[in-house]
């Protein structure tokens, strides 16, 4: 036996990572690079599966030292109370600062005005979020996205960048040839990073399994009234109330995605547990966004459009 016999080839044992310690592999770099390149950037964190799984990825770059970086949460006023209520409990627990900002108080500067009292704030989360990031000088946001979601945000670069308006542009951005990330900017520009860009819907239940991660409730298949409108189950709530016609069911339902009540719907289903869920989202050919969001502001021009004006 040789010398080089005896020995274990590196090559040999990084084959023997699964594709989640590749991907979680990634997302750290990403994590330790905005961290290395920015002054001072912020986790966007709103206690849904994306950012839960950032929380831990960030667990895993830095710890037993601090974040790096304040967790962030534009807050419509309009989310499901599981959801606020995991995200005060989860950042708690983490001990790391939490700054919430909230769409309605743009609405109290003037800065967001409404179309009519029952408009979405959703797409208005842009607002608050450039005014947050005015108010405390970040220059990088760290987020969930995928490029799984929807074709707009397959666009994204892992850095993407923004102009000192806030603005993307898709056909002015960096290269990452080689996993070579820039985040230089301007005062008053930013940088929007998204460690698990590659990732997956699948990926990230799967993720979810292995690390042990608690979720809000709402994720779990429960017992909800709902009405059918359009093809989508809209939950029945304060601010989605039945419409003339509609008749009101109680149907086992669990959430693919959280955000804001107005348009976000769950889907039919009986996965009480996250091994069940990753079957079905093994199974299913819909896309997440494309399956419970109500508003119509999904399609690739409407969603590229609200990037363009600084939305996540």
């Amino acid at each position: 036996m040789t010398i080089m016999d005896s020995r274990v080839s590196p090559l040999r044992s990084a084959n023997r990572l699964d594709h989640l310690d590749w991907l979680e592999a990634e997302a750290i770099h990403i994590l330790r690079e905005v961290a290395g390149q920015c002054a001072n950037p912020v986790l966007l964190f709103s206690g849904g599966k994306d950012s839960i799984c950032l929380l831990r990825l960030a667990e895993k770059a830095f710890r037993p030292g601090r974040f790096p970086f304040p967790l962030l949460h534009v807050d419509t006023g309009h989310n499901y109370a599981e959801v606020t209520a995991f995200r005060d409990k989860r950042a708690a627990e983490l001990g790391e600062r939490l700054i919430v900002r909230s769409v309605e108080d743009s609405m109290a500067r003037g800065s967001v005005v409404l179309k009519s009292p029952d408009e979405s704030r959703n797409k208005h989360q842009s607002v608050t979020l450039l005014e947050a990031i005015a108010e405390f000088e970040f220059d990088a946001c760290i987020g969930g996205a995928r490029r799984d979601e929807e074709k707009a945000r397959a666009k994204e670069r892992v850095f993407s960048f923004r102009d000192e308006f806030g603005q993307w542009d898709p056909k002015n951005q960096r290269p990452e040839l080689w996993s070579l990330y820039n985040a230089r900017s301007h005062k008053g520009e930013n940088i929007r990073a998204f460690p698990i860009s590659n990732w997956t819907e699948l990926d990230v239940w799967q993720y979810i399994a292995r690390e042990e991660l608690e979720l809000p409730s709402i994720y779990f298949a429960h017992t909800r009234a709902v009405v059918r409108r359009n093809g989508a189950l809209v939950p029945v709530t304060p601010l989605t109330t039945p419409r003339e016609g509609e008749a009101i069911e109680e149907i086992s339902v669990r959430f693919r995605t959280v955000g804001d009540i107005t348009c976000t719907a769950p889907v039919d289903s009986t996965a009480t547990t996250v091994e069940q869920i990753i079957a079905e989202t093994a199974q299913t050919t819909i896309t997440e966004r494309g399956a419970t969001r109500l508003d119509d502001q999904t399609s690739e021009a409407s969603m590229e459009q609200r990037k363009k004006e600084g939305y996540f």
